[in-house]
């Protein structure tokens, strides 16, 4: 970006910060919520739940209100408790209710004591009011919602699924899909803060929570204590979503060779190849064969397994280690057309269709997407060309193209703040790529410190990577920083 653009998005985002700031104190008083016992199997018997109430529209904030659901563990020492921290969830559309409990369970004990670990259903989704679009069942697959194009790289069928997918959140998503966003995301954190009756509050993002949390840092700097961010989003003033859609292509590149020396370690009782260098063409030619004759998969989204299919399955698996074993099942029984291993069940549908919507309406809402569809259609051959499985997906067409509704207004991450960030990334994470978290730390300058791990997959905290957990736990013990950004290998 030019400097003299880049002075101009600044001076619009010290207005636009002033405005969000007097918006909240014009909305109704925040109250503390009324804990109770959560509902639910498998939650730490510590966690309480409870709900506040937010503008649903941020514009009007004085107007109707909606439901946000809180959830918290407090510390079990409150005379040693140093605050809140804030645990933000990944997505656009995933749930955060149960993370007391389950990314409690990671943090040491006495860490975990430090705070209070509190987090939330973002607006849309799970225990808070609900978005649904009433999508078309069929579209909620991820095989047609992610925009995998035909096997010649024909993206007709992509434009028609879009097309559906834009025109039912604009007939049936209401005001509640209009005013999705992260700058939305970062008010409503900031309601709960009040609602807590915290001046300040530490965080603790991952993936989405990662860009949600970066913007919460920027609109509200003043208000935070200790930011964590683990698995980092690009936040790419102008494009934001579309930089992590086309990300997808640098992920797998960074990440497919992992799986290719997993597949042919010979100690491997999954061993699918003699050699890492092998496993490429394996995958790519097994993917062309069921282009052209797919395999019955009962039990799955589209009830068999396509090419495209696959190459799901390979980006769902590369998302973390624990995963591998799975796919090498479905790959070795694919080659000889055996009876496929059961797939992993799909979410109710209610939760899709919420997931779906908040998905949509986020990244829609976030930032203008080009409309012209030969330009899709043209990145997708040469997407093709240059990484072969990802076959396209990442220059694919969206919803996005056909939203009816304009962009909100941008917050441009900067340095402009306290310098109270710590970033944790993974060399080879296939969904948030380093490249793209390097874009991240650079916009926050002095403010922060990363850490990266030679490991692949998604997610940082905590790994077997002593050094890197040391550091994230020093941090968020005494908010103290690597003097300079560190490399853990």
């Amino acid at each position: 970006m030019k400097s003299s653009h880049r002075l101009g998005a600044l001076a619009a985002l010290a207005i636009l910060s002033v405005s969000t700031i007097a918006a909240c104190r014009t909305a109704p008083a925040a109250t503390a919520p009324q804990w109770h016992t959560c509902q639910g199997g498998g939650l730490d018997p510590r966690q309480e739940c409870g709900t506040i109430s937010v503008p649903l529209d941020y514009d009007h904030p004085e107007g109707e209100q909606i439901t946000l659901a809180v959830s918290r563990i407090r510390s079990a020492h409150p005379e040693s408790r140093h605050g809140v921290l804030l645990l933000v969830p990944g997505g656009p559309g995933g749930t955060g209710l149960d993370l007391p409990t389950t990314w409690g369970a990671k943090l040491p004990a006495a860490l975990r004591d430090t705070y209070d670990l509190v987090s939330f259903d973002p607006r849309g989704v799970g225990a808070s009011t609900t978005a649904d679009c009433r999508i078309d069942r069929a579209d909620l697959a991820l095989e047609r919602f992610r925009g995998w194009p035909s096997p010649d790289g024909d993206i007709s069928a992509n434009i028609a699924v879009s097309q559906r997918i834009a025109k039912a959140c604009a007939d049936n998503g209401g005001t509640l899909v209009r005013t999705m966003g992260t700058r939305t995301e970062a008010r409503d954190m900031d309601r709960i803060r009040a609602a807590l009756g915290e001046d300040r509050i530490s965080a603790w993002g991952e993936s989405y929570g990662t860009y949600a949390t970066s913007v919460y840092a920027t609109l509200f700097g003043g208000r935070t204590d200790r930011i964590l961010l683990d698995s980092n989003d690009d936040p790419d003033p102008e494009r934001v979503e579309r930089t992590w859609n086309a990300n997808y292509a640098v992920g797998v590149r960074d990440r497919f060779p992992d799986f290719a020396r997993w597949a042919a370690d010979a100690g491997n009782p999954d061993r699918l190849v003699d050699t890492p260098e092998a496993m490429l063409g394996e995958f790519l030619g097994l993917a062309a064969r069921l282009d052209r004759d797919p395999l019955p998969w009962p039990g799955s989204e589209t009830g068999r397994l396509t090419g495209n299919g696959l190459r799901q399955a390979l980006l769902d698996a590369l998302y973390r280690d624990a995963a591998f074993p799975a796919l090498a099942r479905v790959i070795r029984a694919a080659r000889t057309s055996a009876t496929l291993p059961d797939p992993q069940p799909a979410p109710p549908e209610s939760l899709l269709q919420q997931r779906t919507a908040v998905a949509v309406g986020t990244i829609c809402n976030d930032s203008a997407w080009p409309t012209k569809l030969s330009d899709y259609a043209d990145a997708v051959m040469r997407s093709r060309a240059e990484d072969p499985l990802t076959a396209g997906l990442p220059q694919n067409v969206s919803p996005c193209a056909f939203w009816p509704y304009p962009p909100a207004a941008k917050t441009v991450v900067d340095s402009n703040g306290p310098a109270n960030v710590l970033l944790v990334q993974n060399l080879r994470d296939v969904a948030t790529p380093y490249s793209g978290a390097l874009n991240l730390r650079n916009a926050y300058g002095a403010r922060a410190r990363m850490i990266t791990v030679d490991a692949g997959g998604h997610g940082a905290y905590p790994s077997p990577n002593t050094c890197a957990n040391a550091a994230v736990e020093h941090f968020l013990r005494d908010g103290t920083r690597p003097d300079q950004d560190l490399t853990c290998r």
